[in-house]
């Protein structure tokens, strides 16, 4: 369905996007039919029972008619799903709570983590970056029964195929934790509202299908805890990644999103484009603790493999001297600047380099750019460049 808010040039606009385009868009019901896999429809959301659909799942046929059912919730269904009971045993999550409440103990000790969250104050969550390597590298016996879950593996290759690549993030909101306000998610909604802007129309199409949102429940989740708000069927809406942050969309989101209670051992998967936010934690006594997966396809990457560090090293110098003797025209040095440094802030270690003046750390690009304009010297640029590079090291 498109909803008219694409500009002649093919890019989006915060203000042309369509709030009642969006409102027809979420007024969707859930067709059973769509879903015949599901247990249960809860508030446009299908729920799948995988003490009935887990034996499935070695069966090749069976195990893509249900992956290509969850595929077509997340593109042109709700964009949300849930597994019940993805985890039969759920003593392997306990092992791992374990383990987590002590790395954040040790790093809350070292003041190593929580320099910053995503779409919510530093400091009103407990959270573990790179909760996937921590605790492999802490409990590598209980990380391999953690992450030996078919259910979750299904749920992953559904959307985005085979070699996925997993990564995730420990988040731990206490009672009185604050909501986070209505976002979409990684890649394009990590962006400033500027930056997307600057993404062509069919970008903000393909930027959900790189990654997939999950969370798997450590502890039982009542609604007073503050489990996700959701919007179903608004991943549907091409433009979101510039409307979420208009103050009319989020209101919409506040008046129509829903919430899910969830047990432990569920886990809740959604496209990265459907409006969500954490709930608030209204409970007296619930340390609401989530893994929040985040799983990348396996072909987003560049053919070759290059030392751009270097590569920056080298040209700056003669950058340099192209801008002051005006040799190069501005538009002329950014795009030689563009085939050189790397332009993107992911992947990074976001213990050293995390998001504090926004969603992203600043760039290769960015930094290269700002160097010229400030007239670093080029010691400090090489110096600042290591320093940079040692931040995103895991």
């Amino acid at each position: 369905m498109k909803d008219h808010i694409e500009t002649k040039v093919g890019y989006f606009h915060p203000d042309a996007c369509d709030l009642s385009a969006f409102a027809k868009l979420i007024a969707q019901t859930v067709d059973p039919a769509t879903v015949p896999h599901a247990s249960d429809i809860q508030k446009n959301t299908p729920i799948y029972d995988m003490s009935l659909l887990r034996a499935s799942l070695d069966d090749t046929t069976m195990r893509r008619e249900i992956m290509a059912e969850w595929a077509g919730v997340l593109m042109n269904g709700a964009g949300v799903l849930v597994l019940r009971g993805a985890y039969a045993d759920t003593r392997v999550l306990d092992e791992a709570t374990s383990v987590y409440e002590t790395i954040i103990a040790t790093e809350k000790k070292l003041a190593s983590g929580g320099g910053g969250d995503h779409f919510a104050a530093s400091g009103s969550n407990d959270r573990i970056w790179n909760s996937l390597q921590k605790l492999c590298e802490a409990a590598p016996d209980v990380f391999l029964r953690y992450f030996a879950n078919t259910s979750i593996a299904a749920a992953c290759e559904a959307w985005l195929g085979p070699n996925y690549q997993m990564t995730a993030q420990i988040n731990l909101v206490h009672p009185g934790g604050a909501a986070q306000q209505a976002h979409r998610d990684y890649h394009l909604g990590f962006q400033t509202a500027k930056v997307s802007a600057d993404y062509p129309a069919h970008v903000h199409d393909l930027s959900p299908a790189l990654t997939l949102q999950g969370a798997v429940a450590h502890c039982d989740m009542p609604i007073e805890s503050g489990p996700t708000k959701l919007l179903p069927f608004s991943q549907q809406y091409r433009a979101g990644y510039a409307a979420w942050r208009r103050d009319d969309f989020r209101a919409l989101f506040e008046e129509r999103h829903i919430q899910l209670p969830l047990a432990k051992g569920d886990a809740l998967f959604f496209n990265p484009g459907l409006f969500h936010a954490a709930g608030a934690n209204t409970s007296g006594d619930i340390h609401r603790m989530a893994n929040l997966l985040q799983v990348s396809s396996a072909i987003g990457r560049a053919m070759e493999t290059v030392d751009r560090q270097k590569m920056c090293k080298l040209l700056y110098p003669h950058a340099v001297r192209s801008h002051q003797s005006s040799t190069l025209s501005g538009a002329e040095l950014t795009a030689s600047i563009a085939a050189t440094a790397e332009g993107y802030s992911f992947p990074t270690n976001l213990d050293r380099d995390p998001p504090k003046a926004g969603l992203a750390p600043e760039t290769q690009q960015a930094f290269f750019a700002r160097a010229i304009a400030a007239g670093m010297t080029d010691q400090a640029f090489v110096d600042q460049l290591d320093q940079m590079a040692a931040n995103q090291r895991a």
